[in-house]
């Protein structure tokens, strides 16, 4: 193709200038050598992201468009301060075409200074362009449903109680460090109740006595749903008690970006593989993905047992991968949000496996009201109490009466200051 030949035409032109000022490859060049190297550099990376995404990156800035439109949304609706993103993510909502470039620096290296040809830089840095762009759109859509339903939840007249200073992080790296795993967003409503709202959980926690668990373990990858949901305040899902050791939550949401998610296979052979341990958090993991296992795919456990022990393919589609979060987990509800039509077969199977489904959704906030609702049905814990938004100086003329009033906690004082008021009030009619 043209941008094919363009791109190559613009490698050979880059090669020849190292050719004549840099033999060595030092990428040390006469300045103005420099300036044009690094203006051919910059366009040859253009160029051939072009070549590989080039109908998908309008896409991708119309989508990001809609994210971010949906953030300020959000910040208007519940007061929020601002937000925290994973780096990845970030780098792309800021530039996707800049994020990109980035993601080609080591290739494109590689191929300058001749430790790879022209056919494998292509084959190598295309993978790796398509992998971020479908990364960050998957991360976009979940982002754009989970920022609507909080939107909607707030104009329900649900408030953010956690975090306090109320700058939303949906970025999950460090959290862990505690060997707890706390929400993103903990909402409240006097009506309703209490939602506690987990993304992309659970994570790899850090245990300070165990050098096997501080890894990585790249089974949460493979059973990682996109959003939980626990009615009442809940500030850690750990439980080590259960069996996988995760508090049951209440709803899983799975988001699904693409048209054909449905006939996409996951091989989850690697997640099973090596250093079996007695640890108590991976053996209870096992347990339940063994049985979740068999379960969706017909099988006896042993069978799943006999295919992990030689090492034999696990290949499971999308939509089973759901059931499976449904298997291990065992949430109240499951909901899969569908920015296509789910063809009706599919929907069916999931429906048989208690998985609700809301599809052609793609990016309309009216039709995730709906969800919405579901989920507000399952707050929990409004009848105890609520919280209050102070200033400073209200506070302190709080703490100063407490003290006064010999009271045991600023509720009391509000209680009784309250209770005395009523009073007068009902005396003056």
């Amino acid at each position: 193709s043209s941008d094919e030949v363009s791109f190559t035409d613009l490698y050979r032109e880059i090669l020849n200038l190292l050719d004549k000022y840099d033999k060595g490859r030092k990428f040390r060049l006469p300045k103005d050598a420099q300036v044009k190297f690094n203006e051919l550099s910059n366009k040859f990376k253009e160029v051939f992201i072009d070549y590989v995404i080039g109908d998908e990156l309008p896409q991708a800035y119309q989508w990001l468009k809609i994210v971010k439109s949906s953030l300020n949304e959000v910040i208007r609706t519940l007061g929020l301060t601002g937000f925290t993103f994973p780096k990845e993510f970030r780098s792309f909502i800021e530039d996707p075409l800049k994020h990109l470039k980035k993601k080609l620096f080591n290739y494109v290296y590689d191929l300058y200074r001749g430790k790879i040809d022209l056919t494998e830089f292509i084959y190598r840095a295309s993978a790796a362009i398509r992998t971020s762009l479908k990364t960050n759109l998957r991360t976009a859509y979940q982002v754009w449903g989970l920022m609507t339903i909080l939107t909607h939840l707030g104009n329900d007249g649900f408030r953010v109680i956690y975090p306090e200073h109320k700058f939303l992080s949906i970025d999950r790296w460090g959290k862990q460090k505690l060997g707890i795993i706390p929400p993103n967003v903990v909402l409240h409503s006097p009506k309703y109740g209490y939602l506690s709202f987990f993304h992309e959980v659970p994570r790899p926690l850090t245990w300070e006595d165990s050098s096997d668990l501080q890894k990585v373990w790249s089974l949460y990858t493979a059973l990682r749903p996109d959003l939980m949901v626990y009615g009442g305040a809940v500030m850690n899902i750990v439980d080590l008690s259960s069996s996988p050791p995760i508090k049951r939550p209440t709803m899983i949401i799975e988001f699904k970006e693409l048209e054909d998610w449905y006939v996409r296979v996951r091989d989850l052979k690697g997640y099973f593989r090596k250093s079996f341990t007695a640890e108590e958090w991976r053996s209870r993991w096992i347990t339940g993905l063994y049985d979740g296992l068999a379960d969706i795919l017909g099988i006896q456990r042993r069978e799943v047992e006999e295919k992990v022990e030689k090492e034999k393919s696990l290949r499971v589609r999308e939509y089973q991968l759901v059931q499976l979060y449904y298997n291990v987990y065992k949430p109240k509800v499951m909901i899969l949000i569908s920015r296509k039509e789910v063809p009706s077969e599919i929907k069916r199977v999931l429906k048989d496996n208690n998985i609700e489904v809301f599809d052609a959704i793609e990016f309309n906030k009216e039709k995730l009201k709906d969800v919405t609702e579901l989920i507000k049905s399952y707050a929990e814990g409004s009848k105890s109490s609520i919280h209050l938004e102070l200033d400073i100086e209200t506070y302190d003329n709080l703490v100063k009466l407490k003290e006064l009033l010999n009271l045991g906690s600023e509720g009391e004082v509000i209680k009784y200051l309250v209770n005395e008021f009523m009073k007068s009030v009902k005396s003056l009619r």
